[in-house]
């Protein structure tokens, strides 16, 4: 599986999470019980699916390899295998944080993404 996942993120959201010094989740994943994820080749899916036209987000780059058993990758959209992360994401797990501005055509412009190294 990969070594790097995105979790895409409302700004002040992850501010809150920053003072915290703990992500527990946004909404949906609180009631989903566990905080959703994308690989790289599903990220641009989730943001035109699950955040369209939404400004002012941030994409979060995370170490996938430190969550063990917490992590479970199952399947979702189209049967694809998304990573799922049954615990709370302590913040030393974060690679990297990016906005995730909208274009002039209402799509989000990603920065490059693919296998990060710390």
């Amino acid at each position: 599986m990969d070594k790097t996942i995105y979790k895409i993120v409302p700004r002040e959201l992850w501010q809150q999470a920053r003072a915290a010094g703990l992500f527990k989740g946004a909404p949906i994943d609180l009631k989903d019980g566990y905080i959703h994820f994308s690989t790289a080749t599903q990220a641009v899916e989730t943001a035109r699916l699950h955040f369209a036209g939404e400004a002012d987000l941030l994409l979060v780059a995370v170490d996938a390899t430190v969550f063990g058993q917490a992590l479970k990758w199952e399947p979702s959209r189209g049967g694809d295998l998304f990573p799922h992360l049954y615990a709370d994401l302590p913040l030393d797990a974060v690679i990297w944080e990016k906005p995730l501005p909208l274009g002039d055509d209402g799509l989000h412009v990603f920065p490059p993404i693919g296998e990060e190294t710390r």
